[in-house]
C-alpha cells in the first residue's frame, strides 16, 4: 500500500461480504437478540467436554434411531459429526456455520438441554439453562434461525469464492449477481414458501405456531418496548422484509458498480485458456483505476501499445491455432 497508493486487493472483497454479514446481524433488533440467544446457548452447551461430549453422545443416538426408521441414508460423508463454531465478526462463514448446525442438530440440542436442566448437579447453572430451553423452544427464535439460514446461505458459496486464492474472477462477479438476485427474488415471492417451511419445522418439534391476524407478544421481553402490531407486522414486514431489505442495501453499498467494473476489468488477464479473456479495453480501464501509477500520457501509450501486442500475437506463428 505504501508504494501504490490505489492498490486493490480482491480478498478486500471477501472482508466486504463479512461486514455486510455482520452489519446485518447488528443492524436489526430481531437478529441482535437471536445472535444474544444464540451466544447464551453455546455457552451452556460449551461450558465443559462434559457436555461437549454430551450433545455428540446424544447426536450419535438420534442418528442411530433414523437409520433404524429408515429416515437416514449411510454412506461416505453423510451423518458426519458435527459441532457448534462460535460466529465471530472476523471469521469467514462463522455465522453460517452456526445456525445451520443449530437447525441440523434441533432435536440433539434440545434433549440435552432439557436433561441439562433436569440434572441436579447441575442446579447452579439451572437459571441459565431454563431460560434458553424457553428460548430454544419459541417461535420467534425458530423463524430467525431459519431467516438467518436462507439469508446467509445466499451469501456462503460467494464467501467462499472470494476466499479462494485461485479464485475465478468471473465466477465471483456471477455468485455476487446471484446473491443479488435470490435475495431480491426472496423478497418479492418468498414470503409464503419461508413461513410453511418454518410452519413444517414448528409442527414436527412441537412448537407453537402464532396466528398471523393475531397481536403479537413479543417473547422474553416486556411488551412495553414493543410496538402494538399483529403477528404478520413483526414476522413479515419488520424482520423478513426489514432484513432483506437491509442485506441488499449493503449488498449494494459494498458491491457497487465500481467494484464491479473492476473485477470485470480484471478478468482481461485472466491466464486460463491461454488468456481467453483478454480484452484490451478492459486492460486500459484497469489502468485508469491506478491514476499514482499511470499518468495521462502512460495511458495514452498504452492504448498504442495494446494495439502492437494484440497485432504481433496474431502474426506470431508461435501463438497461431490458440
Amino acid at each position: 500500500m505504501k508504494e501504490s497508493p490505489s492498490a486493490y486487493y480482491i480478498h478486500c472483497f471477501a472482508h466486504q461480504l463479512q461486514l455486510v454479514l455482520v452489519a446485518v446481524a447488528k443492524g436489526n433488533d430481531d437478529c441482535v437478540r437471536f445472535f444474544d440467544r444464540v451466544s447464551l446457548l453455546l455457552n451452556v452447551i460449551g461450558v465443559s467436554c462434559k457436555r461437549h461430549d454430551m450433545l455428540r453422545d446424544a447426536r450419535l443416538h438420534n442418528i442411530m434411531k433414523l437409520l433404524e426408521c429408515g429416515e437416514l441414508q449411510t454412506g461416505s460423508g453423510l451423518n458426519q459429526e458435527m459441532r457448534l463454531p462460535r460466529p465471530g465478526d472476523t471469521r469467514w462463514g462463522s455465522h453460517y456455520k452456526t445456525v445451520l448446525n443449530i437447525i441440523a442438530m434441533y432435536p440433539t440440542i434440545r434433549d440435552v438441554l432439557i436433561t441439562l436442566g433436569q440434572d441436579a448437579s447441575q442446579r447452579s447453572d439451572w437459571p441459565k439453562i431454563h431460560t434458553i430451553v424457553g428460548v430454544f423452544e419459541s417461535f420467534d427464535f425458530i423463524f430467525n434461525a431459519h431467516l438467518m439460514l436462507v439469508i446467509l446461505g445466499y451469501t456462503s458459496d460467494l464467501s467462499d469464492c472470494l476466499q479462494r486464492i485461485d479464485q475465478d474472477i468471473l465466477t465471483a462477479m456471477a455468485l455476487v449477481r446471484t446473491a443479488k438476485s435470490r435475495i431480491q427474488e426472496l423478497r418479492a415471492n418468498g414470503w409464503d414458501a419461508f413461513l410453511q417451511k418454518v410452519t413444517l419445522f414448528c409442527n414436527k418439534h412441537g412448537i407453537q405456531v402464532p396466528i398471523m391476524e393475531d397481536n403479537y407478544v413479543p417473547y422474553g421481553r416486556s411488551t412495553r418496548f414493543a410496538r402494538p402490531q399483529t403477528n404478520d407486522d413483526h414476522f413479515r414486514r419488520e424482520v423478513f422484509l426489514g432484513v432483506i431489505d437491509q442485506i441488499s442495501q449493503e449488498l449494494e453499498n459494498r458491491f457497487d458498480e465500481i467494484n464491479m467494473e473492476l473485477l470485470s476489468c480484471m478478468s482481461a488477464l485472466n491466464p486460463a485458456n491461454s488468456f481467453s479473456a483478454f480484452d484490451a479495453h478492459k486492460v486500459q480501464r484497469l489502468a485508469e483505476f491506478y491514476p499514482k501509477d499511470f499518468l495521462s500520457a502512460d495511458l495514452i501509450h498504452l492504448e498504442l501499445q495494446l494495439d502492437n501486442y494484440i497485432d504481433d500475437m496474431r502474426n506470431d506463428e508461435n501463438f497461431q491455432g490458440l
